[in-house]
């Protein structure tokens, strides 16, 4: 794209940096050594992902110009190293903003350009996931058990596994915690279309309007598997 920069492209040691990116996940982080920030998930024209973060003193003068599915130039800021777990994206790299950072309105970039790159659920299963990186995953829930409350950290919160099918016929199980775990057994029950909840850096959608979930839909085997509901057998739980 002329007279910008690419994703693909930052490095450390220069900071005069001019991309336009759309911001396809934004959720504010509270750490005991960092305070609340904001991290960013962001996209290019061409699909390319890097994590980006506003440290706590800066937040109050970038929080008003980010919002979740909107296209800014980004320009003047840092990059450093990506390291750690749980890591948003495969870049070597993530941005850092500064406070001489300039985020400008621009034409949006396309509906469709959503980052959305799920893993293969064999590749999940056998283990051969770099497990410092999130993955994304679609699939039809074949399988739930009701909400449970558990005991984590000597606080109650909500617990459900669904166990999802992908076009293979190749099952998966997620839990969830908390808020999601609700949500996602009320759309159940309820067959509710658009719910759509996110918390901190994982998001989940029910049946959401994608290009990728037709193309998903299209390829599952036209078997009317019913939705089976698991009842959980009262066990011991330590954790």
């Amino acid at each position: 794209m002329a007279g910008f920069d690419e994703v693909s492209q930052l490095k450390p040691y220069k900071s005069m940096w001019r991309i336009k990116v759309k911001i396809i996940r934004i959720w504010k982080q509270y750490t005991a050594q960092g305070g609340e920030t904001i991290e960013m998930v962001l996209v290019d024209f061409k699909g390319d992902k890097i994590h980006t973060s506003v440290k706590k003193d800066l937040v109050e003068q970038f929080d008003p110009v980010l919002m979740e599915g909107f296209t800014k130039i980004l320009i003047n800021f840092a990059v450093t190293y990506a390291c750690g777990s749980y890591r948003t994206t495969k870049h070597a790299y993530k941005i850092a903003f500064v406070s001489t950072t300039k985020v400008r309105p621009c034409e949006e970039l396309p509906m469709n350009l959503t980052g959305f790159t799920p893993a293969k659920f064999l590749d999940v299963l056998d283990g051969s996931l770099n497990t410092d990186y999130l993955v994304d995953v679609i699939g039809q829930i074949v399988e739930y058990r009701h909400v449970e409350i558990v005991s984590v950290n000597g606080k109650d919160t909500e617990k459900i596994t669904v166990e999802l099918r992908n076009e293979n016929d190749v099952r998966l199980t997620i839990v969830l915690w908390g808020k999601f775990a609700m949500n996602v057994s009320d759309a159940i029950q309820l067959q509710d279309r658009s719910v759509s909840n996110a918390y901190n850096v994982s998001d989940i959608a029910i049946n959401p309007s994608m290009n990728e979930v037709q193309a998903f839909l299209a390829l599952l085997p036209k078997d009317g598997l019913p939705l089976v509901i698991v009842e959980a057998k009262a066990l011991p739980m330590f954790l």
